[in-house]
């Protein structure tokens, strides 16, 4: 899809919340011109990124959500630590945990990156906890993060919910 065929489909729709996600969106050249134009026209604009490019250059409008990988992903050494210093009250930070070990992880660097102070929301629990579909039990990992009283929101795929895991693109 070409960038006029974007901001075209975008206009379609009456939302002016835009989410900018799949695969990893900083990865395309054109992502902070698309973001910013999309500004530029009135939107709110979130970028879903894994936390693996620099975030640095997304204006500062921009809600980022950035992953910090667990180690059970195999992508831990990806992490970009230095994109903290980036993120801001408008952010989130997720861990996509597959059992004990990524969750005791997760746990262990909000603590050690003092995550609850970089993305502090007055209402809103900015640290997403979210289980890799069908590898933890869900239940159990809820039961976890209330023992441990961890400041977090639980966060399920819906899309994987509504549509099913295997559909791609939704």
């Amino acid at each position: 899809m070409s960038f006029t065929q974007i901001l075209e489909e975008v206009a379609k729709h009456p939302t002016k919340l835009v989410e900018v996600t799949g695969g990893e969106p900083l990865s395309h050249p054109g992502t902070v011109v698309l973001t910013d134009e999309l500004l530029s026209q009135g939107y709110t604009v979130l970028v879903e990124t894994s936390g693996a490019f620099d975030i640095s250059s997304l204006d500062s409008r921009v809600h980022k959500i950035m992953d910090l990988k667990c180690p059970g992903s195999g992508e831990d050494e990806k992490n970009r630590y230095e994109n903290l210093a980036h993120l801001t009250g408008r952010d989130e930070i997720k861990f996509v945990v597959q059992d004990r070990k990524d969750y005791e992880w997760a746990k262990s660097a909000i603590q050690k990156y003092e995550l609850e102070r970089r993305v502090e929301h007055q209402t809103l629990r900015a640290i997403l906890v979210s289980p890799v579909w069908g590898k933890i039990d869900l239940e159990k990992l809820s039961r976890w993060i209330l023992e441990d009283g961890i400041q977090v929101r639980f966060q399920l795929q819906v899309h994987k919910i509504i549509w099913g895991p295997e559909v791609k693109g939704v």
